[in-house]
């Protein structure tokens, strides 16, 4: 990953390409190059110096001075951050930089960092959650290498996974979740994370992973009759019909209710069978979850 558009940046810093433009032309940081058909791209320094520079404006430095600050000065203004929100965003705009520098050891470390300090759960709804969200637009748009996104998604797996087995729960609840996610869907954070809930409240969980068959599921589910399936859905490979995945698992394994998070059931349409329920926000899968 090289260079990235004016939207890229919008989306990664949270100022408006209008406002990005504005500042070009006002002040000096931002110096983009230009396509043969006069499109701006920016380099990964500009990015970086950008998501500082964004973060210092959002939390009450003037553009303006911020314009004149060398770039040690800038640095030590945004260690002085303090406050909780601005402290998540300095560490997710630490691991956007460290995944574009593929500087994996300062990546480990940051979340390491973090993991030790408010544990896994804040760890993953606090920084991790909000750095895949953001990265998630690149890998769409294929402005990211995708040696770096499995780089990133691996070491991300491994402390959902260290976080998983190490947890342990006081209480038991007579429940019993089985997770998985279908053919064609691929990324496992948000079925790993809903594993780690589900663990550490006491409920017993059945973990298939990604890119399962249904008539997998549906001898799993036969055999072991789980109160739930859940499946977490972030982005499915292109050959993957959303509609005919629900009609079909309705048809084959009627068992037990099937609750659908992430991504596509955030913007799926037509109406669903009602043996099948979406949450469509973190905050309604805790609730789900909390009323087992």
């Amino acid at each position: 990953m090289h260079s990235f558009t004016i939207k890229d940046l919008e989306n990664l810093s949270g100022i408006k390409a209008h406002t990005i433009r504005i500042w070009e032309q006002r002040y000096q940081f931002l110096k983009p190059s230009r396509t043969d058909t006069n499109i701006r791209y920016y380099s990964c320094e500009e990015l970086k110096k950008l998501l500082n520079i964004a973060l210092l404006n959002k939390y009450g430095f003037k553009i303006s001075h911020i314009d004149k600050m060398r770039e040690e000065e800038l640095k030590e203004k945004i260690m002085s951050l303090t406050g909780a929100e601005a402290l998540q965003e300095r560490i997710v705009n630490e691991l956007i930089q460290s995944m574009i520098d593929l500087d994996i050891d300062q990546l480990e470390d940051t979340l390491d960092r973090y993991i030790n300090a408010k544990g896994v759960e804040r760890a993953i709804t606090q920084i991790i959650f909000p750095f895949l969200e953001k990265i998630g637009v690149l890998w769409l748009t294929n402005h990211i290498n995708p040696a770096q996104e499995h780089l990133v998604t691996n070491i991300i797996r491994q402390k959902l996974i260290v976080g998983i087995e190490q947890v342990r729960s006081s209480l038991k609840v007579d429940k019993t979740i089985l997770l998985f996610l279908p053919e064609g869907e691929h990324h496992e954070m948000g079925l790993l994370f809903v594993h780690y809930l589900l663990k550490s409240r006491g409920l017993s969980v059945i973990y298939l992973g990604a890119n399962v068959p249904l008539n997998d599921v549906e001898y799993v589910v036969k055999l072991k009759e789980p109160d739930y399936l859940f499946s977490h859905l972030t982005s499915v490979t292109h050959k993957f019909n959303f509609e005919k995945f629900l009609s079909t698992i309705t048809k084959q394994i009627s068992d037990a209710p099937l609750i659908i998070s992430g991504q596509l059931a955030q913007t799926y349409q037509k109406k669903i069978p009602a043996s099948i329920k979406f949450k469509k926000s973190f905050a309604e899968v805790m609730e789900f979850i909390s009323q087992l």
